[in-house]
């Protein structure tokens, strides 16, 4: 079953259930993979969904920092349930260890010397953490062991 075909049966399942939250930020992720698709004219993916679903967390996760900052918990609360909602559709994912063995692996691979090879790392260590990692902490720490 394909990553989209289990949102699909999943937003069904809280329909019946009767579960508004959940089925709300269920229909808001398929509305933004939707989205994509139409804006791009394909059909996407379980990587592409995956794509989807990591910037809608990075855009929860900010909104959630900005709700706080304005006191807001409330807002706040309704963003980190989100969040747990569209965690379940992510992959697994990587230790700490694992991320600096990609990272490790990758400069050596690109033959990287200083941060102005940052790119060249990045570009093979992507693929291999896309949708398991934080890529802005993968980033600090390519950044980190280049410097």
């Amino acid at each position: 079953m394909s990553l989209r075909d289990r949102i699909n049966e999943d937003m069904k399942n809280a329909m019946r259930a009767r579960e508004a939250e959940r089925l709300g930020a269920l229909r808001l992720l398929l509305a933004a993979i939707k989205q994509r698709e139409v804006d791009e004219r394909i059909t996407l993916d379980d990587a592409g969904v995956i794509s989807v679903i990591e910037k809608m967390m990075k855009q929860r996760r900010d909104s959630i920092e900005q709700y706080e900052k304005a006191q807001r918990q409330d807002l706040a609360d309704k963003e980190k349930y989100e969040v747990s909602v569209l965690q379940a559709y992510l992959p697994q994912g990587l230790t700490e260890a694992e991320i600096q063995a990609i990272v490790s692996e990758a400069v050596a691979a690109a033959g990287a010397k200083s941060a102005a090879d940052m790119g060249k790392v990045m570009a093979i260590v992507k693929p291999k953490v896309a949708g398991r990692a934080d890529m802005g902490k993968v980033s600090a720490l390519v950044k980190a062991k280049l410097s």
